[in-house]
């Protein structure tokens, strides 16, 4: 791989994260273009650095299941359950975290147009999910209990 290309994976990496951080950031949540964008990052960089360095599949394979496993532990920082509150917060904050890693692994292996497009559908989801998920709610409280 030329240093051209792992500059273009790792840029499509921290893209992907940004344009998802974006989303979340004008949403007013509390992780946006700057978390989300490092994720993107850290995720392309390292999967993308693996293989410029001719490491085996094994060896990458290993590293990409340890980032994804501690991702984790970025997401559960974002969710919240308040006192009384009998829903969790943050659980789709949580979940862009996760899926920008993933992002980043797939622009970091070579996966441009695939990132790219995967990318483009989690903004859509984001974007239109709230707005689906508010209407869902609006119809059920107006319905009586039965």
């Amino acid at each position: 791989m030329s240093t051209g290309e792992f500059t273009l994976r790792v840029a499509v990496a921290t893209l992907c994260g940004v344009l998802l951080g974006y989303e979340r950031a004008h949403s007013h949540k509390n992780t946006g273009m700057r978390t989300l964008g490092l994720v993107g990052l850290g995720a392309g960089a390292l999967t993308a650095a693996l293989m410029y360095a001719g490491a085996s599949f094994d060896t990458t394979a290993r590293a990409i299941q340890g980032l994804l496993a501690g991702i984790g532990f970025l997401g559960a920082g974002v969710i919240l359950h308040g006192r009384g509150d009998d829903r969790p917060h943050g659980l789709t904050t949580a979940a862009a975290v996760w899926v920008t890693s993933i992002l980043g692994v797939v622009a970091g292996v070579g996966e441009i147009a695939a990132a790219l497009i995967v990318a483009a559908l989690a903004f859509a989801i984001l974007k239109l999910g709230a707005r689906v998920d508010r209407a869902v709610e609006m119809q059920s409280e107006r319905r009586p209990d039965r």
